[in-house]
């Protein structure tokens, strides 16, 4: 064909639903292109297991059947909730433009993942790190930044986030904002109010002006959550624990601890600052595990002949 040819050019295919809905997404909605990359890799992998058939033309059993082929491949059950939430948003939007009468992954549910304990030291692992003697600047707030954590079962983002008026020493309590911006009263031990005198006049010293935080670095300002993470570590390992220590083990060790020791599920939920019992309920599990092991290794009946 000559540079000169003015024949009119055919004009491109229709786009694909599934490319019209990315582009609603990316253009509409203005979602981030990492996330629309995942609705198009889940929207791909609808057309391939469908081949030839359009999207109208699929029903609840072919999801559910799609559902069962991918979780027998090995797919997680993780991943196959993110998967049917993003056709389910897929045929949403379809129904919206009358693409199609109903949506087919309505009521279809992913198999259920396996719920996975929270890691927790022992009682003594616990006291052991964080009590380490170190009287350096950085060794006292340190330990007070610890013994808090694990007096109060805090999440590392709600320690940093405490400014130096949330704890009252006279009435023994923290104040703590949590997830959704909700608050609550949580009692502090002994042991942290101590560490936390101590800390105080370091603090008052090193502090920059106008910093409200309860723990602040070097520089004086707040203490981040990944430093956090580190001093943990560091401290772990003065502690001589053979363990992967993170911040939020001293949460899960302040709750299994004080659920061993009282048995009052819905204080621990308070206290813990958790919207439901059931994230709560966990504890209970970790709690049985350490009576199983208890029984195994005390009682005569349990013991394996060798």
């Amino acid at each position: 064909m000559g540079s000169g040819d003015t024949s009119p050019r055919p004009p491109p295919p229709p786009a694909s639903a599934l490319e019209r809905y990315l582009s609603h997404l990316a253009n509409g909605r203005r979602l981030a292109a990492h996330t629309v990359t995942a609705y198009r890799r889940d929207g791909e992998l609808l057309q391939r297991l469908a081949g030839e058939r359009a999207p109208a033309d699929l029903g609840p059993q072919d999801i559910r059947r799609f559902i069962a082929k991918l979780h027998a491949g090995g797919l997680a059950p993780r991943s196959l909730a993110r998967v049917l939430s993003s056709w389910r948003g897929f045929y949403d939007w379809l129904a919206k433009g009358h693409a199609v009468a109903a949506n087919p992954c309505t009521g279809i549910r992913p198999p259920k993942a396996a719920r996975t304990l929270p890691e927790a030291l022992s009682p003594d692992e616990a006291v052991r790190l964080v009590s380490v003697e170190d009287d350096s600047d950085t060794g006292l707030r340190d330990r007070a930044l610890f013994e808090l954590a694990y007096s109060c079962g805090l999440r590392v983002s709600e320690l940093t986030g405490l400014d130096a008026g949330c704890v009252d020493a006279r009435t023994g309590e923290v104040r703590v904002t949590g997830k959704g911006a909700k608050t609550r009263l949580v009692p502090v031990g002994g042991p942290a109010l101590e560490a936390l005198a101590n800390w105080l006049p370091v603090r008052d010293r090193v502090v920059a002006p106008g910093e409200p935080a309860l723990f602040v670095g070097r520089t004086g300002r707040r203490l981040s959550p990944r430093e956090v993470q580190r001093r943990i570590k560091r401290r772990a390992a003065l502690a001589g624990l053979a363990v992967d220590v993170h911040p939020h083990m001293l949460r899960h060790s302040f709750a299994s601890h004080v659920l061993q020791s009282s048995g009052d599920l819905r204080a621990v939920q308070e206290m813990l600052g958790h919207a439901s019992i059931a994230s709560t309920q966990v504890y209970t599990h970790l709690d049985f595990q350490h009576l199983a092991k208890v029984y195994d290794a005390a009682h005569p009946r349990a013991r394996r002949k060798r």
